[in-house]
């Protein structure tokens, strides 16, 4: 991507893209009012943005440096003169007080993945990478949804971990066609593979002891969300519960299909889908 390019291709840099109609994110987001729901359009938009960089942006030390430049748009947008392509941020960022760390993390966890191919890493470096580019994310959600400062901070570390361990195991067979692996290598260990590479780690015969492994590490995590939510208001939660019960149906999905090969793509029922959308988003 270019420093002038569009967030996503066909929209303009002033207004924010909108997620896909239909995708869980967008019918979490419809829930909100106007102002806040505009306001996560732009985050939105702005992380589709970086993220494209860090998977299409073309050789490494051009998907950095244009990397490097969304830190200096972020910069510039907190010193009060924002270049175009952040511009609709301006006004979500002065309203609901997001944060300046939190968009340089964004940035910082799609740096990750333009630096290197994510292969088996350590558990610490996985925790760091699903706070980047998840949970970060999520500080940016709570403020803007109205969340209470402290809880809201915590759903996000928690809700942002749930739901970046469960696209890691959803997509297991999608990342090793791009040379990663993203299931840490501590679990790798343990079945004694001790130098995992995509294809020796998905051919493995003990592959499902280490994805059993870590989606019982985020079904904690959402246990942990669900008790944050539990205890908010819930007008400020509606968002939050959509996605975390919509999430939980690609977990609940991928573990009842199992982790031998071949592995079917998954993918929630539409009636289930709709229960979720009913009973998080309406009652």
């Amino acid at each position: 991507m270019s420093a002038t390019a569009s967030p996503i291709p066909g929209e303009t840099a002033e207004a924010p893209a909108l997620p896909a109609a239909g995708s869980s994110f967008y019918t979490a987001m419809r829930l909100l009012p106007k102002e806040r729901r505009e306001a996560m359009y732009a985050v939105y938009a702005f992380c589709r943005s970086v993220d494209d960089v860090a998977d299409d942006g073309g050789p490494r030390d051009v998907r950095a440096a244009e990397l490097d430049r969304w830190r200096a748009d972020i910069d510039a947008l907190y010193a009060g003169n924002p270049p175009p392509r952040v511009k609709p941020l301006e006004e979500p960022t002065r309203r609901f007080g997001l944060k300046r760390e939190d968009f340089l993390a964004v940035i910082d966890g799609m740096a990750m993945d333009a630096e290197e191919d994510i292969v088996a890493p350590s558990e610490a470096k996985l925790d760091l990478y699903c706070d980047r580019v998840a949970s970060a994310v999520g500080r940016l959600s709570v403020r803007i949804f109205g969340m209470p400062e402290a809880d809201g901070i915590r759903l996000a570390w928690h809700q942002g971990r749930a739901l970046q361990l469960t696209n890691i195991l959803r997509d297991i067979d999608e990342d090793a066609e791009r040379g990663r692996l993203y299931l840490p290598m501590e679990k790798f260990h343990k079945i004694g593979l001790m130098t995992p590479t995509p294809q020796s780690a998905l051919a493995h015969p003990r592959l499902g002891e280490v994805c059993a492994a870590v989606a019982a590490e985020a079904e904690e995590h959402y246990r942990q969300t669900w008790a944050i939510i539990a205890r908010s208001p819930r007008q400020a939660t509606k968002a939050a519960r959509l996605m975390a019960a919509a999430y939980r149906l690609y977990l609940d999905a991928v573990v009842r299909r199992g982790w031998a090969a071949p592995r079917a793509r998954v993918k929630p029922g539409k009636l289930s889908l709709l229960r979720v959308a009913l009973r998080h988003g309406i009652f």
